[in-house]
């Protein structure tokens, strides 16, 4: 028990802005149930799995009961954890021939290793027989395993940012201290196209420092041709070379790269720009940056101009890296769009 006037730590208050849970001695829980749902979809949709005889695709979340939460104790975390999941998975031969299965998983939870983990997978009843069914129980099988193993360390690291508070003893202070000193010499470093933008803040309540930048490239091609390249989802699996799901409507969804990559369009003004809400699936839950592309006519060419705002700091680097190899590139490559990088 805290003793009163002895300099317990326990009872400094004064000394934190908020001054609550100093030292993290209470007891404090966080719902991460919402969060969870919508990081189990983004790894398992899209996931695919391919050999001589075909592919298979995740196509639909079809079931996911469950719950999880955080409990932080004396600065130590506490993970709860119970899903069952049920999802449809859709096989193309060679040939073109398409089947369709389901996938269970009754058991994750914390109390299950990754390697005890029961994975059901099954091909719909009225389908013949197809030696992509073997496909999804070996290949398919462990690409689930290591997606579901991905959740939990993105439970362990992600979601819990903020659930141990500083303590009473100086860290707090220095912390802040350095980010601001990091934050300042951030913005001395920076190019005339990246500035630091406000704090952003997701619906996890953890504040996420972001940035804005700007990246140019010029096309070989009409700026109509290029803007059908973003919302066309044939030509965005053509030069992602994978499954993808885009909706090349305002409000339309997508999703490419294997699911690591997805948002809405929220904004379209026909051959001239395209404004998205756009998030890498490892972003804390929620967070989106702004996308905006506009397409200038260069007589032969089209400069593209890609706006990027509210980007994690921490990701500002991998961002623009990106845009440049599995946009910009992978779009030139596919298509013949190659022209001269700025």
């Amino acid at each position: 028990m805290a003793k009163w006037g002895e300099g317990d730590p326990r009872w400094i208050v004064e000394e934190r802005a908020d001054a609550t849970n100093v030292n993290n001695w209470h007891w404090t829980e966080r719902d991460a149930t919402n969060w969870s749902s919508d990081k189990l979809k983004s790894l398992l949709l899209g996931l695919s799995v391919e050999n001589e005889e075909g592919k298979c695709e995740v196509t639909e979340v079809s079931k996911m009961e469950g719950e999880a939460s955080i409990n932080n104790r004396k600065g130590k975390l506490i993970f709860f954890y119970e899903w069952n999941l049920k999802a449809t998975w859709t096989g193309t031969s060679k040939s073109g021939v398409k089947y369709s299965g389901s996938i269970e998983v009754p058991n994750l939870s914390d109390e299950n290793t990754m390697d005890d983990l029961d994975i059901s997978i099954s091909l719909n009843k009225d389908e013949p027989d197809t030696p992509l069914t073997k496909l999804m129980k070996t290949k398919g099988a462990v690409k689930i395993r290591e997606a579901l193993g991905s959740y939990v360390d993105f439970l362990k690291t992600e979601f819990t940012q903020g659930m141990i508070l500083p303590t009473a003893n100086g860290v707090a202070k220095s912390q802040s201290t350095s980010q601001s000193k990091a934050s300042q010499e951030k913005t001395l470093i920076s190019s005339s196209s990246s500035t630091v933008a406000p704090v952003n803040t997701s619906n996890t309540g953890v504040k996420i420092p972001t940035c804005k930048f700007s990246l140019r490239e010029t096309f070989l091609t009409s700026p109509a041709e290029l803007y059908r390249v973003f919302l066309n989802q044939e030509m965005v699996q053509a030069f992602t070379h994978g499954a993808a799901t885009v909706d090349g409507e305002r409000g339309g969804k997508f999703r490419l790269l294997e699911g690591n990559v997805f948002g809405e369009f929220t904004d379209l003004v026909p051959d001239e720009k395209i404004v998205m809400k756009w998030r890498y699936n490892n972003w804390p839950c929620e967070h989106y940056a702004t996308i905006t592309l506009n397409f200038l006519d260069r007589s032969s060419e089209t400069e593209l101009e890609v706006a990027c705002r509210g980007v994690p700091n921490s990701e500002e680097e991998q961002t623009k890296e990106g845009w440049k190899r599995y946009y910009f590139e992978a779009i030139k490559q596919t298509f013949g769009y190659g022209a001269r990088l700025f």
